[in-house]
């Protein structure tokens, strides 16, 4: 966004700073300027804006007027000096509101006797600094204001306009030729500004066609309104627009500003000739009203300012004063809530207490007083970004400016480590120490990704003002930013790429939403073949091995006999290649590769494998806890067993027999070789051969050979009852 400081400064007209020192103090209050240009002698400064989008109250000169006034402590000068109102007309322009929800205010002016001519002027020379385009007087009176105040404002040819302002839901397959020239198809949830025949405009978008000003214009029909955000951002979307009008209202419009932005208009346009007719029609929705500029007050107290903001540089810190005097010249209205002196003492002990906003009014209300400090506070209709208590401390902060506060510690004992940190901790650490980087995705899917990757019955949560179509769920899986990440790795070439992403999933629905951790990983690229698995398959076994060594950090109901894995898998893994997780024969996540038909569908350039792991489980279970011991000054006896067995033995199971034999001084049990014949000689076909080594010491004793041979012939027989035959 763009500034011009002489402009900024015919609001506020004695700053004491000059420009390049009021880019810096504005910056420094979160009104970034990232850019100051020279305009050559007695034009000032163009200052390039970066403002957040919830700061849509700024993004206009008089926003940033109202924010240098409020740093210098200046008074702010009215957009329009107080003059007679207009007698309303005999019959006032005919107005009807249909869809209320979605229009919450709309004024209309009927200007007469119009001149269109070329803007001359202030107008003229500041659109030329700011290499904005002149049309006409009147439609550049209209830019003029959106610039200026910004609230968006459109000019009717009021001789084109076939009875009054309808302001309706858009028909079926409606036609509407837009001021871009091109015709679009409407659809029923657009909303548009129509007369009694046909629609006029897209409302909060763009103004139509066929009721455009044009040098022939003599009448005009000036219409200021507040539009509802989330219905001015899905016709814009659905129609491919971004205009500088649907801009401000998907942020939250003014409500208030509607008959100031109509009267400035107005009032530009007349320069040239003409007169009003009538007085200002305004139709206003009180259920609107009530949810944005007349919200109910909040309550402020400025000790919670001074116990959350700290130690200032100064000595005299932030007083009840200087917060009285930010907030007031932000626009809040702030009233005293003391009642009396009595009892002070005893109020403010209850206060502090229960120091939340929620908890200060329960507090407050056992005690017959009310703190000195406690204000009731009416926020302003162009700060629809502020809601609470801790949102007007903040901007206390920002305006007394955060380089003014003292470097100080938390108090020791204040911070206390979330219940979930350390096993958070140490699934990264174990994943890290797998060669897995450590992975962010968006918190937002969009309704394909979410169909295809969401638990069958848990519901997804529709977000109601989403940014784009691409990001309007909440998502319900971190699989969806796992495939996009490694997607965009193969893109550019990265071909072996190993991901984590610790995070948080969102199911339900809009009443009640459920959120749990889950952990998702993914991996693409060449894994190298063992005596077991071929290089294709390989990535699974890895995918599978990194599961169960994650699991291994947590204390099982069960031991390691508790984790198992079943062929069924969700739909969006390819059969064959795929598993489900249980744990006590619970399901807790899938891995697997992604299916074909969706691999190619997203043209992704080799297979990728994924798994999305439910650590809310995980972390309901207690963190196994490592212990080390002296290394014992005994002998170590290897022994090794070669058998055979059938394809079906796994071998969690033979590990698992062998340590249910409770051999203390087993230190160790291992397979070191295992072999199969694919010409079923060596080995019978649907068998493989494995050599395991067992590993005994004791801590106390040299080991003698009848020990050995008892631990040896136990081994055996266990080994033989779980079907293997020993290989000669």
């Amino acid at each position: 966004m763009k500034i011009l400081t002489n402009w900024l400064r015919t609001y506020v007209p004695n700053i004491p700073a000059d420009d390049l020192q009021l880019a810096d103090d504005l910056t420094l209050r979160g009104i970034a300027v990232e850019g100051v240009h020279h305009l050559g002698p007695n034009n000032g400064h163009l200052f390039e804006m970066d403002i957040t989008t919830n700061r849509v109250d700024a993004m206009n000169h008089y926003g940033i007027a109202r924010e240098a006034a409020t740093i210098y402590n200046l008074p702010l000068l009215p957009l329009l000096p107080e003059t007679a109102s207009q007698p309303p007309a005999s019959t006032p322009f005919p107005v009807r509101i249909e869809a209320p929800h979605l229009c919450g205010r709309f004024t209309a002016q009927v200007l007469r006797n119009i001149t269109i001519s070329p803007s001359t002027g202030s107008i003229a020379d500041y659109f030329g600094l700011l290499a904005q385009k002149q049309i006409s007087n009147a439609v550049d009176a209209s830019n003029f204001v959106l610039l200026g105040m910004g609230h968006p404002t459109h000019a009717f040819d009021l001789d084109k306009l076939e009875g009054g302002i309808v302001v309706r839901l858009a028909r079926q397959g409606e036609k509407l030729k837009l001021l871009d020239g091109i015709e679009r198809i409407l659809e029923a949830d657009d909303l548009v500004v129509a007369d009694e025949v046909k629609a006029l405009g897209l409302a909060g978008v763009m103004g139509g066609w066929d009721s455009m000003i044009t040098p022939q214009t003599k009448n005009i029909l000036v219409e200021a309104a507040w539009f509802d955000q989330a219905s001015i951002r899905r016709s814009a979307r659905r129609h491919g627009l971004h205009t500088d009008a649907s801009h401000r209202f998907e942020r939250g419009a003014d409500f208030n500003a509607c008959p100031t932005a109509n009267a400035l208009v107005s009032q530009l346009i007349l320069q040239s000739g003409g007169s009003l007719e009538g007085g200002l029609v305004d139709i206003l929705i009180p259920e609107i009203a009530a949810r944005t500029a007349s919200r109910p007050p909040i309550q402020l107290s400025v000790l919670q300012v001074q116990r959350h903001l700290g130690t200032t540089l100064s000595p005299e810190g932030l007083t009840q004063e200087i917060v009285v005097q930010y907030l007031t010249a932000l626009g809040c209205e702030l009233t005293p809530l003391s009642s009396s002196k009595n009892d002070s003492a005893a109020a403010l002990d209850a206060f502090n207490r229960d120091p939340q906003v929620g908890g200060a009014a329960s507090a407050l209300s056992s005690v017959s007083t009310i703190p000195e400090d406690l204000f009731s506070v009416q926020l302003p209709s162009w700060r629809l970004d502020l809601e609470r208590e801790i949102d007007l401390i903040e901007e206390v902060a920002r305006v007394y400016g955060y380089n003014r506060f003292a470097n100080t510690l938390p108090t020791p004992g204040i911070v206390i480590a979330h219940p979930t940190s350390a096993a958070e901790a140490a699934v990264r650490t174990r994943l890290l120490a797998l060669g897995f980087s450590e992975s962010i995705s968006s918190t937002f899917a969009s309704q394909s990704d979410s169909d295809l990757f969401s638990t069958a019955g848990k519901g997804t949560i529709a977000m109601e003002n989403p940014l784009s179509d691409e990001a309007s769920l909440l998502r319900p899986s971190l699989v969806p930013g796992m495939v996009t990440m490694l997607a965009h790795n193969l893109n550019r070439d990265v071909k072996d790429v190993r991901l984590f992403e610790q995070g948080h999933i969102f199911t339900g629905d809009t009443n009640e939403v459920y959120e749990s951790s889950q952990l998702s990983l993914g991996l693409t690229g060449a894994s190298s073949s063992t005596t077991l698995h071929s290089a294709q398959d390989a990535p699974f076994f890895e995918l599978k091995g990194v599961i169960e060594s994650v699991i291994s950090l947590f204390t099982l109901t069960g031991g390691s006999a508790a984790l198992s894995f079943t062929l069924q898998a969700p739909d969006w893994l390819q059969p064959g290649r795929s598993a489900t997780v249980l744990l006590n024969n619970t399901p807790i996540g899938g891995l697997g590769e992604l299916t074909r038909a969706e691999a190619q569908r997203r043209k992704l350039r080799q297979p990728i494998y994924l798994a999305q792991l439910d650590l809310a489980v995980l972390y309901a279970l207690p963190l196994r806890q490592v212990t080390a011991h002296d290394l014992s000054r005994f002998q170590a006896v290897e022994r090794d067993f070669s058998f055979t067995f059938p394809d079906a033995t796994q071998w969690h199971t033979i590990a698992a027999a062998i340590h249910a034999l409770a051999i203390p001084e087993l230190q160790r049990l291992a397979p070191v070789e295992i072999f199969r014949d694919a010409k079923g000689k060596a080995v019978a076909a649907g068998h493989y051969s494995l050599l395991l080594r067992a590993v005994f010491q004791s801590h106390e004793r040299t080991l003698n050979e009848d020990e050995l041979s008892h631990w040896q012939s136990q081994i055996i027989a266990t080994l033989t009852h779980l079907g293997g035959s020993i290989r000669a």
